[in-house]
């Protein structure tokens, strides 16, 4: 099936999802419902990742609604396209927050839209969740992030790499989508990787453009780069750009065992749309995969299955998408209260189960603690967990590579003066 092909059976899920969802509450009064956003693009270059966010949080909704929804209402979800357009991601987020008046937003995916709605949700002192793994340097009172930092998923897997387990690289090819994620995501990783003794002339960064599909030149550059061995890349290329990179990766010969890359934008979701053979041994790293063996992971994976497809997948970003419904939830229930200033204080430091385990929401930082583990692709799609991390880690706002003397910024936003 084909990139586009599959994308227009995403859309037609996607109409079908929301539809259910609204269904049963479409003759309930206002007084009955509580509105939440879901910002996230169903179209675009986007589209292949974050249209999976939107299914996780509407399978969330439908399972709350079942069981009675949330101080007795049933939640309304508002469902809106921002296309991959960051302009247009404002302009729905402000349309969710003074026009529909949701109680809390759930979305975005890249951080340049995350960056273009802030604005929104500071001015009006809403709420964002937001469930994707970011670079970090940033503490809004305004936004919960549900996915990892920098320092539980990009410094780690850098250290695996370095380590004998991990091939003992010395060598880091750090190619990325040119927007604000990789560039930071870059930045921690380069001030790390020379802490930890790496050449400056061992480090090399490229960036391609939204929706890129030509990796000739650049796959070219990586294979002269990696000649001689002890060779890696991190990539933080996203969304279907992701397709023709790691095609032309197996055009030129490159493997696994010579030259690994390590995404941390592709997970079992993006996999689906991909030629999975030739991408078998390399890595990504993440907070949660869908191998992981517990009975409450593989009935999440089952219900997912059950709503969109028996053909669908579960990610890291859908989990996190899924369980910061129940973390809003949850919330809410412990203020007796949709306000979000009472709801933003009921988050810090609450413990919760998710499908991948317990996790915990920081006492102050607005962030997750998280396992970390690292992935190698199967032939199925699927990933092998070939590391993990001892217990939760603790999520870090801002990098310690880039503020060695601990002087971070105050937070932004938070309750109108």
């Amino acid at each position: 099936m084909s990139l586009s092909t599959k994308l227009r059976t995403f859309l037609r899920g996607t109409a079908a999802g929301v539809l259910a969802s609204l269904g049963s509450i479409s003759l309930m009064t206002a007084a009955d419902t509580v509105k939440i956003g879901v910002l996230h693009s169903l179209s675009g270059t986007m589209a292949i990742s974050e249209i999976s966010c939107k299914d996780g949080t509407l399978l969330a909704v439908k399972e709350i609604n079942a069981k009675g929804g949330v101080l007795g209402k049933m939640i309304e979800p508002v469902v809106v396209d921002p296309a991959s357009n960051w302009d247009l991601f404002a302009e729905k987020a402000k349309q969710l927050v003074t026009q529909d008046k949701v109680a809390v937003t759930f979305g975005c995916w890249t951080s340049v839209s995350r960056k273009s709605v802030l604005p929104v949700y500071e001015s009006n002192n809403a709420l964002l969740f937001y469930p994707v793994q970011y670079e970090g340097e940033e503490q809004s009172l305004n936004v919960f992030y549900t996915a990892a930092s920098p320092n539980q998923q990009l410094v780690p897997a850098a250290e695996y790499l370095m380590s004998e387990e991990g091939g003992a690289c010395k060598k880091f090819f750090l190619l990325g989508t040119d927007y604000v994620f990789p560039r930071t995501a870059n930045k921690v990783l380069k001030a790390f990787l020379m802490a930890k003794g790496v050449k400056e002339a061992d480090i090399m960064e490229d960036y391609t453009p939204f929706g890129h599909k030509d990796y000739q030149t650049i796959v070219g550059n990586i294979k002269k780069f990696a000649a001689g061995g002890k060779a890696c890349v991190l990539s933080t290329i996203n969304g279907d750009s992701n397709v023709p990179f790691y095609k032309e990766f197996a055009n030129q010969g490159l493997t696994a065992a010579e030259c690994p890359v390590m995404a941390f934008s592709v997970a079992e979701d993006e996999l689906r749309a991909m030629d999975v053979p030739p991408l078998v041994g390399h890595l990504a790293a993440w907070n949660y995969f869908m191998s992981v063996d517990t009975p409450a992971n593989k009935a999440f994976a089952a219900a997912f299955k059950a709503e969109y497809g028996k053909d669908r997948v579960v990610s890291d970003p859908i989990e996190a998408a899924y369980f910061g419904v129940y973390v809003w939830k949850a919330a809410v229930e412990k203020a007796k209260s949709f306000e979000v200033d009472k709801v933003r204080a009921a988050v810090y430091g609450l413990e919760f189960d998710a499908p991948g385990g317990k996790k915990k929401m920081d006492e102050k930082n607005q962030h997750t603690y998280k396992p970390v583990y690292i992935g190698e692709i199967l032939k199925d799609g699927q990933f092998k967990i070939v590391w993990q991390s001892k217990g939760l880690v603790k999520p870090d706002s801002y990098s310690s590579y880039l503020w060695p003397k601990g002087d971070y910024p105050k937070p932004t936003g938070g309750p109108k003066k």
